[in-house]
């Protein structure tokens, strides 16, 4: 079992930042790790991922060039840097992890992945 909190969520103004941290605890057995935003009325989307051995990212097309995704491993915790946010950015973002690299968490589908957080909730509003 993997358990999963985030924090960073924030009200800031169009334009603004935010930082957004994943602590995971459990099983370490979790070859993958991404972010997930629901905004109101709208589906889960997934908006950026990480292998956790290979460190390489995946995005969004929506996210490419404004959000960034990291992890600190001593930690077990991954960051999702959001620059240039906009009012569409409004959402729950959620933490997720996969017990399995597939194709299904590169490509950022609910279906890929196994443990979620609570979600932590971003608005960017003026």
């Amino acid at each position: 079992q993997v358990q999963l909190v985030e924090s960073g969520g924030d009200s800031v103004q169009p334009g603004g930042s935010l930082r957004l941290s994943c602590a995971a605890s459990g099983n370490s057995d979790r070859p993958f790790m991404a972010w997930f935003r629901q905004a109101p009325g709208k589906e889960r989307e997934g908006v950026a991922g990480i292998g956790i051995k290979t460190n390489n990212p995946y995005y969004a097309d929506s996210v490419k060039g404004r959000f960034t995704i990291s992890q600190d491993k001593a930690a077990n915790t991954v960051f999702l840097e959001m620059d240039k946010l906009q009012p569409e950015d409004t959402a729950i973002y959620y933490c997720a992890a996969a017990k399995i690299y597939s194709s299904a968490a590169v490509y950022l589908r609910e279906a890929g992945f196994h443990y979620w957080g609570q979600g932590t909730q971003v608005t960017v509003s003026s």
